[in-house]
């Protein structure tokens, strides 16, 4: 007989539409993003893994002065950080100088920290009370998840797997993002280095139905009213989309990356490239030629933060060979118009 699913802390947050404007970290998330998502009765998310605490009470206060509708705030559960020898620095750089001469960019004085710290951040998250905290990469301490009780704070997890998703429950999350393959980003698979599942959204949602008692947001591939339709119809009690938002006027997305969006024909794949971890993202040059070359990738989060100098300088030259051009397997045009008309055009009806 099938669980029943206690869909509570969902309907709590008074959502016009059963969906989730994912959480974007690196610039597509902007506070106008977020806004628009949220007032126009969906849940905006804040991508906040790469932020320090300033800057996320920045943004927070950027949202709540526009809208006082619920938004998600979201991070990266962090693990211990893998060492990273000076030889795998050397040959990091070693295969990286010429892209770094092609960009005017200097050889990097690289060393820990490689990422902001969780703690910090946490903490911030309790002060600014966002009606959700959402996260990736593994599951919330059971401190961290007594504070978050304690601050009236809804929990929402990701699950790669099925075996992810019932410990996301157990651990008393209020809701799992079930994350096919097919979606665009970062895989959240618990271990840094561990094999992706490869388990696309259909085969997750029904492999987990029945069997998890919270609600679940489907995300991976979702681009129209009826794929949106057809999950719900397959037993998700909410979708997440975020390539579907990227082309908007509220989305921070670069110019080059706008560009790769707009293209005919996107080819995405999954890459360690770019952070160490596996992501998905429209096959670029730099994808290209330094996939043969994996023993000069440095774990997560370290050569996330080694390629934080390519990114920015492609972006800044409008080129989108060595950007990190995360984006779903969904096809087809994206809507270059306001997030509230692209919302309403996905419930139209």
């Amino acid at each position: 007989m099938p669980t029943e699913i206690d869909d509570e802390p969902l309907r709590k947050l008074g959502l016009k539409y059963p969906l989730v404007v994912a959480p974007m970290a690196g610039g597509p998330s902007t506070p106008e993003l977020v806004i628009a998502a949220s007032a126009a009765g969906a849940l905006g998310s804040a991508g906040a893994a790469y932020s320090n605490p300033a800057a996320i009470v920045e943004f927070a206060d950027k949202v709540r002065q526009r809208t006082d509708k619920p938004f998600a705030i979201n991070l990266f559960i962090p693990h211990a950080a893998p060492p990273v020898d000076p030889a795998a620095v050397e040959r990091a750089i070693a295969a990286t100088a010429g892209y770094r001469a092609e960009l005017d960019l200097p050889t990097p004085q690289f060393k820990a920290p490689f990422e902001e710290d969780f703690d910090s951040q946490f903490e911030t998250i309790l002060r600014i009370r966002p009606a959700v905290f959402s996260f990736v990469f593994g599951l919330l301490s059971a401190d961290h998840t007594k504070a978050a009780r304690e601050a009236g704070i809804l929990l929402i997890g990701t699950a790669t797997a099925p075996e992810e998703a019932q410990a996301l429950e157990d651990s008393g999350v209020d809701a799992i993002t079930l994350q096919g393959f097919e979606a665009g980003g970062h895989r959240g698979i618990f271990e840094p280095d561990g094999a992706d599942p490869e388990i696309f959204l259909r085969d997750l949602l029904a492999q987990c139905r029945g069997k998890v008692r919270v609600p679940l947001i489907a995300a991976g591939g979702i681009m129209t009213a009826s794929d949106i339709r057809a999950t719900l119809a397959a037993g998700a009690q909410a979708v997440q989309l975020g390539t579907a938002f990227l082309a908007t006027s509220e989305a921070g997305t670069s110019a080059p990356y706008r560009s790769e969006l707009d293209a005919p024909k996107r080819k995405t794949r999954t890459t360690r490239v770019f952070s160490g971890r596996f992501a998905r993202g429209i096959e670029n040059r730099f994808m290209e030629e330094m996939t043969p070359k994996m023993d000069a990738v440095m774990p997560f989060p370290a050569q996330n933060k080694f390629t934080r100098d390519l990114r920015g300088a492609s972006a800044a030259k409008g080129s989108p060979d060595f950007l990190s051009l995360w984006a779903g397997t969904g096809e087809g045009e994206l809507w270059q118009g306001s997030t509230s008309e692209l919302i309403r055009s996905l419930f139209a009806g």
